[in-house]
């Protein structure tokens, strides 16, 4: 039997401040950063996992990261993949670890790095993509692997079960449409706050150029500037002239469009206020967010917002399953917002896609950082094949930066829509470069090196 014998942890982070990349009303200074994990065998077999954070902190998470993972060493794989729920459980189930959440904060972040990192050497094992592994469960197997404590009063997992085998006979019909025409994308890359009016403009006619029709600006930090890049970017997308050679505006009824807000060539607009404004705040700006976990204040402002016709998506900062729960129980959210980092890994993801299904509200996940688009066209596909079976409103974060460091990058297709990944060897597709670890690793990587060489000439 093969065990898990060790593991190799490095804090790599990527100086994306100093071009504005990830820019927002809250977060002004981003270096993206990974804290990054490789589980090892006494075999070929290896698995690869990482949290996301923005710099400052990073090497905190790999400490955490080394007491959950500490967890698995000596463990046989094979009694690990059978029961990745269980496996869950027990991965945050130290009593010391739990002392400092529990299921929040620094150590669920790294939990998660970790449960992504066993997730990755299963894909591995079984030669599949993490997607194709988890599709192919039997129903009960999903269940099986799924997180569910503090949810049954929200889903059972006999509820689960049965929505699941609803959904079974028709999978193969989902997988070979998506596989065919890619995942629906939105872009953000052209909307941080950091970047130039020209900048913005630019990126936007790009992105149009490759055939994004969703678009999604920060904004927070100054009402009129906030609506003068706003004003750019919609000059750009409602422009029928800046659409590829032969495309034609998109059919304003169509249900992928439906209450969407579509402008005339069917580009539709979002905002991100990322946490900084109050309540009040919120719904007189938008007819400028606060808390992300402030149940009751996104119920209110959902409330506030709705005779306008304007929905509210969160979650890029739930921490765990259990704030999803509340705020699906409380009517608080339009879209779901899951995060693969946030949330501690595949199994705690797999319980908000299920609740999310029952309740009816689409999950459109976060991705805008390093690492972030790699794992989660894999959790979409998750949701579209064997869970919600929806797809027609549904789009997927994407933003533009540090692909190049991964062994297999996510895609885009020329109808701006995520390709499926493919390769049966790339697991959770969260592999990266060895060159890319020996450059940016903190503070000792040849980048941080020359950096630290230069400030000091």
């Amino acid at each position: 039997m093969v065990k898990i014998t060790g593991y190799e942890i490095h804090d790599v982070r990527f100086p994306t401040s100093l071009t504005g990349d990830g820019t927002d009303a809250m977060n002004t200074e981003c270096d993206y950063s990974s804290a990054y994990i490789t589980l090892k065998t006494a075999s070929d077999l290896v698995g690869h996992g990482m949290t996301f954070t923005i710099g400052r902190g990073n090497d905190i998470v790999c400490i955490a990261i080394q007491e959950v993972a500490n967890r698995l060493v000596g463990k046989e794989t094979e009694e690990l993949f059978a029961n990745m729920g269980k496996t869950w459980d027990f991965m945050l189930a130290d009593p010391q670890l739990r002392w400092i959440g529990p299921e929040k904060g620094v150590i669920h972040i790294a939990s998660g790095a970790v449960n992504n990192a066993l997730w990755d050497m299963y894909a591995r094992s079984r030669k599949k993509p993490l997607w194709k592994l988890v599709v192919d469960f039997t129903p009960e197997e999903l269940v099986n692997a799924t997180a569910f404590r503090y949810i049954s009063d929200a889903i059972t997992k006999e509820e689960a079960l049965a929505m699941l085998k609803e959904k079974e006979a028709t999978k193969k019909e989902r997988e070979e449409k998506v596989r065919q025409e890619g995942y629906p994308a939105y872009v953000t890359s052209a909307g941080w706050l950091g970047y130039t009016d020209e900048k913005v403009a630019r990126l936007t006619q790009e992105a149009v150029a490759a055939g994004f029709n969703h678009f999604k600006m920060k904004v927070g930090a100054d009402q009129a500037n906030d609506l003068r890049r706003g004003k750019i970017i919609r000059s750009i997308i409602d422009d029928p002239q800046y659409l590829p050679a032969g495309q034609t505006p998109r059919d304003l009824n169509s249900e992928a469009l439906r209450g969407k807000n579509a402008g005339p060539t069917g580009a539709v607009l979002m905002i991100d206020a990322n946490q900084v404004w109050d309540v009040q705040q919120a719904i007189d700006y938008v007819k400028g967010t606060h808390r992300p976990d402030d149940i009751l204040g996104h119920a209110a402002i959902r409330k506030g917002l709705k005779p306008y016709g304007i929905g509210v998506a969160t979650g890029e900062h739930a921490h765990n399953r259990m704030v999803f729960k509340q705020l699906l129980q409380a009517e608080a959210i339009d879209v779901v917002q899951i995060d693969s980092c946030r949330l501690a890994g595949v199994s705690e993801v797999l319980s908000v896609l299920l609740m999310a299904a029952k309740f009816g509200v689409p999950v459109c996940p976060h991705a805008g950082g390093v690492g972030l688009c790699e794992y989660v066209i894999h959790l979409s596909l998750i949701d579209y094949i064997a869970v919600s079976g929806s797809i027609e409103r549904n789009v997927l974060e994407f933003v533009d930066h540090l692909h190049e460091h991964f062994v297999t990058p996510c895609s885009i297709n020329a109808q701006g829509r995520y390709n499926v990944p493919t390769n049966p060897d790339e697991g959770y597709s969260i592999e990266m470069h060895k060159s890319s670890i020996a450059e940016f690793e903190w503070p000792n990587g040849s980048y941080w090196v020359g950096a630290k060489g230069k400030a000091n000439e």
